[in-house]
This record gives structure tokens, sequence and C-alpha cells, in this order.
């Protein structure tokens, strides 16, 4: 029966899956067929994959966000799956989500065979799509800080060529690479929708928040305000941002072997924990549940209270070993 209950659970983690898949791709399925006979470009010159991407939702999202809006359960989540570059909606990460709570839940359940580990499964599964957000924002972030000094220095050389700032920045989508080619594109596009200068970098700073960003884009408006050689300007705050680049790079090297000790440190016991558990239930067991709830014919209770105890100070030291490592690190520049 367990087992019949298990194959039910992964076979609802697939039909979901499916669903969702097949929902994002039903809207993209007539301009695919068109792209055949067009070329499968549009005139700025870039791929079809990138602008299919960008269509509309189908009418089984649309439902799914009439119902989140209604239940208040967006929040920032557009935000958030904006500044991770995520072409999904609200609803089709929260359909994610669900199905990443029913796989982890069955999957710990299968190994452990314990309603305790399948409630721990469901938690991790609703976070681990937000984890990964959080690390796809992290490194975009970095990876657009990085290019952020050569994209401002090609701006200040377009302005002194004699090109206007749309056009510059318009220089810097063509010219250089993700993620800081299609941001500036973005902008150019919102301007040019009838999007005012102000609005359409604070969308900018809303997408990527980043402190050198935002030191350009207050460069900007004030030079907007009471003039001045911006191309100057920006080529001073590019030059900044690079050896303020280099130096987080020498402290990170620096920092890395820290950094991994941390990792490793925090999550070794862990893992050996899980797996011994998963070997030998009953070794382990002993710690944490007594004779009867195990199935045991002993009359002595084999487990005491304090394994509880035992196991929540360790992760606390755990977790506080973590944080104290990163602190030390986390070096401000």
């Amino acid at each position: 029966m367990i087992y019949v209950v298990v194959i039910l659970v992964l076979l609802t983690v697939g039909v979901l899956a499916t669903g969702v898949f097949f929902s994002r791709r039903g809207d993209t399925a007539t301009k695919e067929r068109l792209d055949q006979f067009v070329g499968g470009a549009d005139e700025k010159g870039e791929d079809s994959s990138e602008t299919t991407s960008e269509q509309g939702p189908s009418a089984l999202t649309q439902n799914l966000e009439k119902v989140i809006e209604e239940r208040g359960l967006g929040g920032n989540l557009a935000t958030e799956l904006a500044r991770a570059d995520l072409k999904i909606t609200v609803a089709e990460f929260w359909a994610l989500t669900i199905i990443s709570m029913i796989g982890v839940a069955a999957l710990a359940f299968l190994i452990y065979w314990s309603v305790l580990f399948l409630l721990g499964g469901l938690v991790l599964g609703f976070f681990l799509p937000k984890m990964f957000i959080k690390m796809r924002q992290k490194k975009r972030l970095n990876t657009f800080n990085d290019q952020l000094g050569d994209g401002i220095t090609l701006m200040a050389n377009g302005l002194r060529a004699g090109y206007s700032l749309l056009q510059a920045m318009e220089a810097v989508g063509k010219e250089m690479p993700v993620p800081i080619s299609t941001e500036y594109r973005r902008v150019v596009r919102e301007i040019g929708f009838g999007v005012n200068n102000d609005k359409a970098f604070n969308n900018l700073l809303r997408r990527v928040p980043s402190a050198d960003l935002d030191l350009m884009v207050t460069a900007i408006n004030v030079q907007q305000e009471v003039g001045g050689n911006l191309a100057e300007i920006l080529e001073v705050i590019g030059f900044v941002i690079r050896e303020r680049v280099r130096i987080k790079g020498e402290i990170q090297v620096l920092t890395a072997q820290g950094q991994l000790s941390g990792y490793v440190i925090s999550g070794l016991p862990i893992v050996l924990g899980l797996l011994l558990y998963a070997m030998n239930q009953e070794y382990i067991g002993r710690m944490i549940f007594t004779c009867e709830s195990r199935g045991l014919k002993e009359d002595v209770p084999c487990s005491q209270p304090c394994g509880w105890i035992m196991i929540g100070v360790a992760l606390l030291g755990i977790a506080s070993g973590f944080f104290a490592i990163q602190k030390i690190i986390d070096i401000e520049v």
C-alpha cells in the first residue's frame, strides 16, 4: 500500500510539471510556427527564442494569477523574479513550489519511512525554489557589477563621440554581454515607449539593486537637472567602480578558504547525520525515539528527552558558527 501511495504521489508531481510546461509552451506554439516562415529573428537581430519567452500567459496562468491577486499571495514575488531574470509568472512559480514540496516530501518519505521526515520534506520543498531565486539573483548581480565599470566607460566614450544618452546606452546594449546589455536595452525600450527617464532608471534599480548602479543613476539625474559634463563624470565613476571590483576580487581570493570552510563545517554534520539515519535508523533513533515508537519489545525506555535538546543545541551552534564566519569574511569595500 505504501508503494502505491508513493507511485501515485510521483505521478501527481509528473502531471503537474507537465501541465506547467505545456501551459507555457501553448502560448508560443503559433509564434514558433510563424517563425519558420519569417526567418526566426526580429528586426533587431535578436533570437526568436528570447522574443517568444516574453509572450503573454496562457488562460490557465491568467486564472491562477487572478486567484493569487485576490488572495494576496503575490507580494513582492514579481520583483524577485525580475531580479533573477526568470521568465515565469507568479502563478507558475507557486505551481513549481507545490511540485517541489510534493517531490521532496515523497523522496524523504521513500528514504526514511517517517512522517516527521515527510513534514520536513514539505518545508524544505517550500524553501528550495526561493533559495534558487536568491542564488540566481546573487550570481546575476555580481556579474552585472563586474560589467558595469566597462559599460559606463563605453557610455562615456559614446557621449564624447557625439551620442546622446539613449544612443550611448543602446550602444552598450549592443556591444556588452548579458545581463548588462539586457537591462540597458530595457531602459531604452521603456523610454522609447514614452516612460520618463526617472521612472525608467528607477525600474532599472528595482530590477538590479546595485549600489554602483545607484551611483551612476544619481549622477545622470543630477546632470540632467543642473547640467555639466556627463562624459567626464561617468568616466570618473567607471574608474571608481573598476577599482572597487578589483579590490573585491582580491578580498574574495583571500577569504575563499574561510568561506568554503564555513560551508563544509556547517553542512558536514547534518549530511552525515541524515546518511547514518538512512543506513541504520535503529542506531541513530535510540537518541530521539522511544523503544515503543520504533516497535521494539524492550520495557526500559531507550531514549531520553535530552536527545532532542542535544540536536537543538547542535543546530543552534552550527547556525551561530556559520553566520559568524560569514560576518567575518564579509568585508565592505
